[in-house]
């Protein structure tokens, strides 16, 4: 079993990071095989919604200059996505949102049945809107979206504040064990 965690953080191991780092240790704790991406140091375009990914249907994107066929290939690959982001403005970061644009029209149907969950770093409010169109791209593609003891949240400002946030690391633990339980009673 296999899941990729995607950093969308401009900060290689700030807050977005610890909050991933988090649940992957949950998961890892019972031998999944996980894999952090750091997106958030990549200048990813958006969609231009040219639809040829669509009409080529090879869940590939043919914008080029970037890595995002290769993020999109370990989605494919993956028996689980979670992506994290930092909140600006009460909204993703612009390579979080650009993997989910690109991405949701890339890879077609094909991420139907695979397991997701949102992990949004935060100093102080806007997260649930970033959680929320992280949730909205997984369940689009009709995935099975893992929640926790609260939303999947941690608060912090600078980089390794929000291990200070109990409630939050908690939270993230919890992530974890829900994302393992779901993952294991779909592959037995």
């Amino acid at each position: 079993m296999k899941v990729v965690l995607f950093n969308g953080s401009p900060r290689k191991e700030g807050n977005t990071f610890h909050c991933l780092n988090t649940v992957m240790e949950e998961l890892k704790a019972e031998g999944i095989d996980c894999e952090i991406i750091w997106i958030g140091n990549k200048r990813l375009q958006g969609c231009t919604a040219c639809y040829q990914c669509i009409d080529n249907d090879d869940q590939r994107c043919t914008i080029e200059g970037d890595n995002m066929n290769e993020y999109i290939e370990k989605m494919l690959e993956s028996d689980g996505i979670i992506i994290g982001s930092p909140t600006y403005f009460s909204d993703l970061s612009t390579s979080t949102k650009a993997l989910i644009e690109r991405a949701g029209y890339a890879t077609g149907g094909h991420l139907k049945h695979k397991i997701g969950a949102a992990v949004v770093a935060v100093r102080r409010a806007g997260a649930n809107h970033v959680f929320s169109s992280i949730n909205y791209f997984f369940l689009i593609k009709q995935m099975f979206v893992v929640g926790s003891s609260y939303w999947n949240l941690g608060i912090g400002r600078n980089p390794g504040e929000v291990l200070d946030d109990e409630e939050g690391i908690n939270t993230f633990k919890n992530l974890g064990k829900n994302f393992v339980y779901l993952l294991k009673k779909l592959k037995s």
